[in-house]
């Protein structure tokens, strides 16, 4: 492999292989704070170490403001990511001190240290979240080339016995729903690309926000683990069709119908239509579930509870105990006419509870271990979703947050027993 193809495919989320990184970059501002050795001046290196402090501080307050006053992500921090942070703004102010008060040695070091502060907290922030596995996620979050699903024959098929998926996007028209839906990704399991496909299940996955539906293939590996199952089971493995509830990346429909956009009826009037159409898929809602991490794993749980004529299972990994965009009233005012008592009336919680019980439905609900407020998120919608009836599993990554660790710990734990299931009713 050529050095350019090694460093883009290198693993990006694997810690040890940051270390030689995260060794140059102390090294280098190590001594851009220390005295010369020549000429002790420890005024001026007090002073370079006042700033590089209050630089930190101003670091941990912006994580403050924008991650807890503001809850600009919906989820908190991490410890792990406010010392990263801490650390670059700590190191550009060492920087542009260096840079001013330094001679021409201290200039260098201050010239390099900028681009190590930027790049390396960076990449430690990435480690905790597992954001972007490698550059090429990062340069090319959609990687997957065009299925030709125009036509139910043209599914692509191969003449010997594959052994792993297919990948691919393909375009589901909003028909009912006028949505600005993204392409969708599609994963076909080994059995979907015989010249005879059984009618095989199938997952809608709908992704975090922000995020895209390719985000459960290049991050969350769900193919990967969807080939193992298959390889278990004759080839046969649900079919995945990752959809688009969000149409941009940072934007929030919250999985209802509304001014802001359509997404409910497009996830399950839509892209269901579609995949009847132009799928071997078994149409009977047994054979239909869910999975979905943080805003896509609160969606999952709406339309388990609100659509149990559709779907049968979810995996809800990090799922909120109701749509929630910035708070509960922003909420009301985005997409529920300014009503909380509408609001409150879709959260999961309050339709099972309208609903009564379920037959035939399970839902696995899991969080990072350490992701307290997801976890606890996790427990309270199990012991709502016990209550009418659902068959329910609440279980927690070890060692991980509200990250793609936790998703890629979930779907290889917890994932195979949601495809047993929809399988089962499949036969």
């Amino acid at each position: 492999m050529d050095p350019f193809h090694w460093v883009m495919g290198t693993r990006l989320e694997v810690p040890t292989k940051l270390v030689p990184a995260d060794v140059l970059f102390g090294v280098v501002a190590l001594l851009a704070l220390l005295p010369a050795l020549r000429r002790r001046r420890p005024r001026a290196a007090l002073v370079r170490l006042g700033v590089t402090v209050a630089g930190a501080l101003v670091g941990l307050l912006a994580c403050w403001v924008v991650g807890d006053l503001m809850n600009a992500f919906d989820v908190v921090l991490t410890p792990v990511t406010r010392m990263w942070v801490a650390l670059a703004t700590g190191s550009l102010a060492l920087a542009v001190t260096a840079l001013v008060q330094g001679g021409r040695g201290r200039r260098v070091l201050g010239g390099l240290l900028v681009p190590l502060a930027l790049v390396v907290p960076a990449l430690g922030v990435n480690v905790d979240y597992a954001a972007f596995p490698t550059l090429n996620a990062l340069v090319q979050p959609q990687p997957f080339p065009v299925l030709d699903l125009a036509d139910p024959a043209a599914t692509p098929v191969v003449a010997a016995a594959p052994t792993v998926g297919r990948i691919g996007t393909v375009r589901i028209p909003a028909t009912r729903s006028g949505f600005p839906a993204r392409p969708t990704v599609v994963y076909l399991p080994p059995a979907a690309l015989r010249p005879d496909p059984p009618a095989l299940p199938v997952i809608i996955s709908l992704s975090g926000q922000p995020g895209s539906p390719g985000d459960m293939y290049t991050v969350g590996r769900i193919a990967t683990v969807l080939d193992a199952y298959a390889a278990q089971h004759h080839g046969e493995a649900p079919i995945v069709v990752s959809a688009d509830q969000l149409a941009v990346a940072g934007h929030n429909p919250m999985c209802v119908d509304s001014s802001i956009g359509n997404s409910a009826t497009y996830i399950t009037e839509d892209v269901p239509a579609w995949i009847t159409a132009h799928l071997h898929v078994d149409p009977d809602r047994g054979s239909w579930g869910l999975v979905g991490f943080s805003q896509g794993a609160t969606c999952a749980m709406q339309f388990l509870s609100g659509r149990p004529d559709r779907f049968s299972a979810a995996l809800a990994i990090s799922s909120e105990v109701q749509p929630v965009d910035r708070g509960p009233q922003n909420s009301a005012d985005e997409a529920f006419g300014g009503s909380l008592r509408r609001w409150a009336a879709a959260a999961p919680r309050a339709v099972l509870a309208a609903h009564g019980h379920y037959r035939d439905t399970s839902v696995w609900l899991t969080a990072g271990a350490a992701d307290r407020r997801f976890v606890d998120n996790a427990h309270a919608l199990g012991k709502a979703a016990r209550a009418v009836g659902i068959h329910t599993v609440v279980v927690s990554a070890p060692g991980s947050g509200h990250d793609w660790n936790t998703v890629q710990w979930s779907l290889t734990n917890e994932l195979p027993h949601e495809a047993d299931v929809l399988s089962a009713a499949a036969r």
